[in-house]
């Protein structure tokens, strides 16, 4: 969870995060000695500059935790009266610069759009939030989205983690792909669906 996720939390259900958080990272195992492990995270964290590491002393704080987080796209849809939900994957290693790039993309619009992410796999949600009602903000929100996309493949990743491409993205996969990877998906669906009867029209 990025500053803007942990804030919207914090004023959605009061869960008394720090706001001057940075970011906050969780991390679990189902692993017999669940203790060692996050004990060695702690200490990853620490060493790469984590100012503050709280393991849970009890299922009830872990609990606590993650409800933050699974309250964070709700929180994010209470800022404004609509969101678009972007859904890039980038290298582990390129995490901290999606969130800056990001934050920075935020603010060159003025728009608030907040980040939760799977950090395992480097799959980001940024959230846009903007008012669907003012013409001037929606094309905002449309251009920051696609910055954020723009930025995911300038950094190594893709434009689709785990939900696939949709409508809103569609005109992406032909930069992501490039124009032979596109064609051999063409083929691949030519293949499955000669008669073009599954979703005509919708991205092939």
């Amino acid at each position: 969870m990025d500053r803007t996720s942990i804030r919207a939390v914090n004023a959605m259900a009061g869960m008394g995060l720090p706001d001057s958080t940075e970011a906050l990272l969780l991390a679990a195992f189902d692993t017999p000695e669940p203790a060692a492990d996050l004990a060695a995270v702690g200490a990853l964290c620490e060493a790469a500059g984590a100012t503050e590491v709280v393991p849970a002393e009890t299922p009830a704080e872990s609990d606590l935790l993650l409800q933050a987080r699974r309250l964070t796209l709700t929180a994010l849809e209470r800022v404004k009266s609509a969101t678009m939900i972007d859904d890039v994957c980038v290298p582990r290693s390129a995490l901290a610069a999606m969130l800056d790039g990001t934050a920075a993309i935020a603010e060159k619009y003025g728009l608030t759009i907040g980040v939760c992410a799977h950090a395992g796999d480097g799959n980001t949600h940024p959230t846009v939030c903007f008012d669907a009602n003012d013409p001037d903000e929606s094309r905002r929100a449309r251009e920051s989205f696609d910055e954020i996309m723009a930025l995911g493949l300038e950094l190594g990743g893709t434009i689709t983690g785990e939900h696939g491409v949709g409508v809103l993205k569609k005109e992406w996969l032909a930069r992501e792909l490039g124009p032979v990877g596109l064609e051999m998906h063409r083929g691949i669906k030519a293949v499955f669906d000669p008669l073009g009867l599954l979703n005509p029209g919708k991205v092939f």
